[in-house]
């Protein structure tokens, strides 16, 4: 077992949150136990992950995708009032990281996303954006199907770009918006989470590929890396559950 406070401050020295401007708190959004055994990841904080948590005995969750957004209603009723009271009466400390989280150089979400498509020479790009090469060109559909392949979901391609993909950039998760920044770097193929309506035209009238990938399907692999450091720094039990999202 390990105390929940050194975690957190493990936490807070690796991710470095007062570095980020963020659409939330980082860190512990529910306090749970002291003392932590066991730590389940996951993308989003819905009630099927903290379901299934609370069937494995969890002590803490750690995800991406938290509470308490900007902008949203404050009041703790409905949805958010059974999600966090039954974070409360099993014990269980929710813990989030959003932005720190994709930008972290060993952990991040778009540094592990480049592990899984297998890029070389990954590396910060502009802001949260990362590029990197292809070990091999490909055409734009082989590329398409590899992306399949790779996150179990058909990924959406729009654009025009060249007929060979070697130079990609990317950001997971909802950074359809960072597409012209990677059409300024010169990259064949821009890959991120969704779409949105004006990414369709961006991407013909600029000449690039865009694939969007899934925002769930690209952003599950930094917590999983965050939750076995842990493991590895507390010596605690870490199990990743991944509550399928199409999105």
């Amino acid at each position: 077992m390990a105390a929940r406070s050194d975690i957190l401050k493990t936490l807070e020295n690796w991710l470095t949150p007062e570095n980020f401007q963020d659409y939330c708190p980082n860190g512990l959004q529910v306090e749970g136990r002291d003392r932590v055994h066991r730590i389940i990841t996951g993308v989003t904080a819905s009630q099927a992950l903290i379901d299934e948590a609370v069937e494995a005995g969890a002590d803490m969750i750690l995800v991406h995708h938290g509470y308490f957004w900007k902008g949203e209603a404050q009041p703790v009723t409905g949805m958010k009032k059974t999600r966090i009271k039954t974070l409360l009466t099993h014990d269980i400390s929710l813990v989030a990281y959003h932005l720190p989280l994709d930008d972290h150089p060993d952990y991040g979400n778009n540094r592990q996303l480049a592990e899984v498509l297998g890029i070389a020479n990954p590396r910060p790009l502009s802001g949260l954006l990362w590029e990197g090469e292809l070990a091999e060109a490909m055409s734009p559909d082989r590329f398409a199907g590899y992306l399949a392949e790779r996150l179990g979901r058909q990924p959406l391609h729009v654009g025009a770009g060249p007929d060979t993909i070697r130079r990609v950039a990317w950001c997971t998760g909802a950074a359809q918006g960072f597409l012209p920044v990677a059409v300024e770097a010169g990259v064949d193929v821009y890959i991120s989470g969704e779409a949105s309506e004006p990414t369709t035209h961006t991407a013909r009238e600029c000449g690039i590929h865009y694939f969007g990938a899934g925002h769930h399907a690209t952003e599950r692999y930094g917590v999983q890396a965050l939750g076995e450091a842990l493991a590895r720094e507390f010596g605690v039990e870490h199990r990743f559950i991944d509550c399928d999202n199409p999105v």
